[in-house]
């Protein structure tokens, strides 16, 4: 599924750093809103792969809503897939991501997520083209939504 595959998607980094890190870089500055959506979709690969419920609680707003192909999903079916579907992703990572800022506080983000994993009918390799809507507010960056096109084999 390519929740699964997309929760594996916010990877590349930890869950507890990369919100603590979400606030200020290193030297105590806020760091650019291209670098913290490339690291936050990065630390979603991670996730996928931990299957981290408590990460994409914080990263997925409230009224959230996922789009795969034809299907249209919920926040909670999104966190209930990616923690306890039956998809088990071993790998994931992004490509050719691209940050489009509108506002201050309003951007998306579009690239390529490639998920390795196993489900109900052997391995998979999934990639897909994503778009992520993400919106700064009083918790930082969230999703407020998200679609995935799932390329065909």
């Amino acid at each position: 599924m390519r929740l699964l595959s997309r929760a594996t998607l916010l990877l590349a980094l930890v869950a507890s750093p990369l919100v603590a890190q979400q606030k200020t870089n290193a030297g105590g500055t806020a760091p650019s809103t291209s670098a913290e959506l490339i690291r936050l979709e990065n630390g979603w690969t991670t996730g996928l792969v931990k299957r981290d419920r408590a990460l994409f609680e914080r990263l997925l707003a409230p009224k959230f809503v996922y789009t795969e192909n034809e299907q249209l999903m919920s926040r909670a079916d999104v966190i209930k897939s990616v923690a306890e579907g039956s998809d088990r992703v071993t790998s994931a990572h992004n490509e050719g991501m691209v940050v489009h800022e509108f506002a201050s506080n309003v951007a998306a983000v579009t690239g390529w997520l490639i998920v390795n994993g196993t489900g109900t009918s052997g391995k998979f390799t999934h990639r897909y083209r994503f778009t992520d809507t993400w919106v700064k507010g009083d918790h930082g960056w969230q999703i407020v939504a998200a679609q995935d096109y799932l390329l065909p084999k």
